[in-house]
């Protein structure tokens, strides 16, 4: 029997999209239909990609009949409400992370999706990975005892990366906010989801882009269990040389070329050249997205740096080709067949969702819940103190 498609549309013709769309474009479970955004020429190349109809604006995508779900991958402050629009049309929402600069703005999304009787997933994050899944099947099983540590570590280039002026204000809260999600979603995903406190340190060093480009965060969860969890921005070392040069994406990167973002960033004199530079890597900009089937011999698992998870008689590494098991006498790599579409698991997630009644793992309240730990980080780094959460959720058992 075939599965009913999703009739997708598309709010944001940006950078998310352009990494979504391998998954969205060729996978079999979704149909995209429509897409808004401002910028002419990425309307355009959508129209005609896609044969699919486009809008300028949001409300407008909202309320066209033919369109089943809406992605949200609108910049970060507009994610509220454009969920909330969404979802008072009656429409299912995916929505990029972070999933809101607030707590009240995720309560306010997540009362909206309930009134409307539709489905809210938050994606991408990397626990979504197939390798950090095997993980915690792993550590579910309890062959390796009780869970009591996560170390996880990753270091990019991101604050390098062009930029547009709202990125670099002190309030967008920077890697916090737009990279600790990931962190925190995997922490959680593998430490059953209940973080009990956090004590965290963040670094902003470059005054010429003043937010916060670094962390560190001590999470202690209520079942004992406590992680770890360091990001640096800043582009200098870099921990793709711990996955064998695999990059976050999951495809092969050459460690000869260092510093290209900084490098590429230089050429921008303005703000208004660092946007240009920026427009250029969205949809519609010049840069073609990845293809689902050119290069899918070279393609490996997503990844976010060096995550170990440390039971009472092993450490498991989930990495970018499987997870290794380092265990009292042995060592074993349990190889993850590699993705046929990149970032699978989120559609797949979704559409199970919608169409299969199947409550998603990644929910409004699993997300507000990831987002306090992201809050919490940026208030324990800015008084110095360790934070008590109240909004978290545990991980739903597979059913």
């Amino acid at each position: 029997m075939t599965e009913r498609k999703l009739r997708m549309g598309v709010a944001g013709l940006g950078r998310a999209f352009v990494l979504m769309q391998p998954s969205l474009g060729f996978h079999p479970k979704v149909e995209l239909v429509a897409a808004a955004d401002p910028r002419e020429e990425a309307r355009a190349r959508f129209s005609e990609e896609f044969h699919a109809r486009t809008y300028v604006s949001v409300d407008a995508l909202c309320d066209d009949p033919n369109v089943d779900a809406v992605y949200i991958a609108t910049p970060h402050e507009f994610h509220a409400q454009h969920v909330i629009a969404a979802a008072n049309r009656g429409k299912h929402v995916l929505v990029e992370k972070p999933m809101a600069l607030s707590i009240p703005e995720c309560q306010a999304m997540i009362e909206a999706v309930r009134r409307a009787n539709v489905q809210l997933v938050v994606g991408h994050s990397h626990s979504f990975d197939a390798p950090i899944a095997r993980t915690r099947e792993m550590i579910a099983g309890g062959a390796f005892g009780a869970l009591r540590m996560i170390t996880a570590l990753q270091f990019t280039d991101f604050l390098y990366r062009p930029r547009r002026h709202e990125e670099l204000a002190a309030e967008s809260g920077g890697v916090v906010l737009n990279q600790a999600p990931h962190h925190i979603d995997i922490a959680r995903l593998l430490g059953g989801g209940m973080v009990k406190s956090v004590r965290a340190l963040s670094g902003a060093w470059d005054s010429k882009r003043p937010v916060e480009g670094a962390y560190s965060a001590l999470l202690s969860f209520e079942n004992g269990a406590f992680a770890t969890l360091t990001y640096s921005g800043y582009a200098h070392f870099d921990s793709d040389e711990l996955a064998g040069w695999i990059a976050e994406s999951g495809y092969p990167k050459n460690p000869e070329v260092y510093g290209a973002a900084r490098s590429l960033l230089r050429g921008a004199a303005t703000q208004d050249e660092e946007l240009a530079l920026k427009n250029a890597r969205n949809y519609g900009g010049g840069e073609s997205p990845i293809s689902k089937v050119a290069d899918s011999a070279s393609r490996f698992h997503q990844h976010f740096g060096l995550v170990i998870a440390s039971c009472e008689s092993a450490d498991l590494r989930p990495g970018p080709k499987g997870v290794t098991t380092y265990a009292d006498d042995t060592r074993r790599f349990e190889p993850v067949p590699g993705p046929e579409i990149p970032r699978s698991e989120v559609v797949d997630e979704f559409h199970a969702a919608i169409f299969s009644g199947k409550p998603p793992l990644h929910s409004g309240e699993w997300s507000l819940a990831t987002m306090e730990v992201c809050f919490a980080i940026r208030e324990s780094a800015r008084e110095g103190r360790e934070i008590r959460l109240k909004h978290q959720v545990p991980v739903k058992s597979a059913s």
